[in-house]
């Protein structure tokens, strides 16, 4: 029997300034059933670090905003609804502070693990709705920081001849891909601001090398810097798998969390909703990967729909039943039920196996793969 291979999900993380949208919720999902369906397989690593981008502007800066504009508020008696319009607010104002301004900030983070209590507040009420999901925990509130400084990160990049750094004439730095066909990209302002781009290089950069292949899961808004992500990391050796995933439209349009418009469709509304429509904890679980997986597909075409989440759950339900009566003929082989769903990569991919749970005339779904990858 070959070794099990050594696989790390690396999924674009959630900014904790505001509340969980369906965009949100479906990426999620995406990688929860992705991780649990591929443990079984390989040896498996999640790696979800808020520690390694607050430090980006738009959360660090969030926070100076909410010290200069709100003082000593008390934000556990508010609400991630309440704590996301502060954020839009942050967003709509047209002056950005210095980065003297925002270094001690980011100096606490990096250096104690500080978070800032609005931060912190959100990130509490999105671990209920992860409990309430069923799915696995990441550290959402643990102190993860990345295996590289920035400097380090930097000096790395210059070994591999992938940067061009113009910090000595008071220029920025910029990942240099161009040997490849592709674009300069800058990852630290010259006045040392980095961007997403640059935390994810020092989280990642580290960690790598120890595994035979790395997912990365992110919004397909974010494809140029994914596309040179994977090349990078693809120069330290392993195999690198990009996996877009489409946002969700509301009414229709495909609107940043920054810009509001999330009232009504936050994952509290939505888990709060689907508790009137199902009041079992197993189906709203399973209805809600049906929904958010097999049914919105990866890309971003299907509008939410508060309908087709409800025949979902009922759908779930019915699976559920099934399972149960055909719990008693014995359960069949987990592993040969997973590898099917895969292709050129070690992972499972979520959207051939949640399909494969519907439709007329299949066999009921086996109770040890709902358990282990759905509920």
């Amino acid at each position: 029997m070959p070794p099990r291979k050594n696989v790390l999900l690396a999924p674009v993380t959630v900014t904790p300034t505001k509340p969980l949208t369906p965009s949100h919720l479906k990426g999620l999902l995406w990688t929860d059933v992705m991780f649990r369906a591929t443990a079984p397989l390989a040896e498996v690593t999640y790696r979800y670090s808020h520690t390694t981008y607050h430090v980006t502007e738009q959360t660090v800066g969030f926070w100076e905003y909410l010290d200069r504009t709100n003082g000593e508020s008390d934000y556990t008696q508010l609400s991630e609804e309440d704590i996301g319009d502060l954020y839009i607010r942050f967003r709509s104002e047209e002056q950005r502070q210095s980065a003297d301004v925002l270094r001690p900030y980011r100096d606490a983070v990096e250096h104690s693990g500080w978070v800032h209590p609005a931060s912190e507040r959100v990130q509490r009420a999105w671990a209920g709705h992860y409990e309430r999901l069923g799915m696995r925990d990441p550290g959402l509130l643990e102190h993860q920081p990345p295996g590289l400084g920035l400097e380090e990160m930097i000096e790395q990049l210059i070994a591999e001849d992938l940067v061009l750094d113009q910090r000595d004439c008071g220029g920025p730095v910029h990942l240099d891909l161009t040997r490849y066909g592709m674009p300069l990209r800058r990852i630290v302002t010259a006045d040392g601001r980095p961007n997403y781009l640059a935390c994810a290089l020092r989280e990642l950069l580290p960690l790598v090398s120890r595994y035979d292949e790395v997912v990365l899961l992110y919004d397909r808004e974010l494809d140029a810097d994914y596309q040179l992500l994977r090349r990078v990391l693809t120069r330290l050796g392993p195999k690198v798998h990009r996996v877009p995933i489409g946002r969700v439209p509301i009414d229709g349009k495909i609107v940043s969390a920054r810009h509001g418009g999330w009232r009504g469709y936050t994952a509290s509304a939505l888990l709060e909703s689907a508790a009137g429509m199902c009041d079992d904890a197993d189906a709203l679980r399973l209805g809600m990967r049906l929904y958010f997986i097999a049914t919105l597909g990866p890309g971003q075409r299907q509008t939410f729909r508060h309908d087709l989440l409800r025949h979902c759950l009922t759908v779930a339900g019915r699976l559920l039943s099934r399972s149960k009566a055909a719990d008693a003929t014995g359960a069949g082989d987990l592993p040969d039920a997973l590898v099917r769903h895969r292709r050129d990569h070690t992972y499972v991919d979520p959207y051939r196996l949640t399909c494969s749970l519907l439709g007329s005339g299949r066999p009921a779904p086996d109770p040890g793969l709902l358990s282990a990858v759905y509920l």
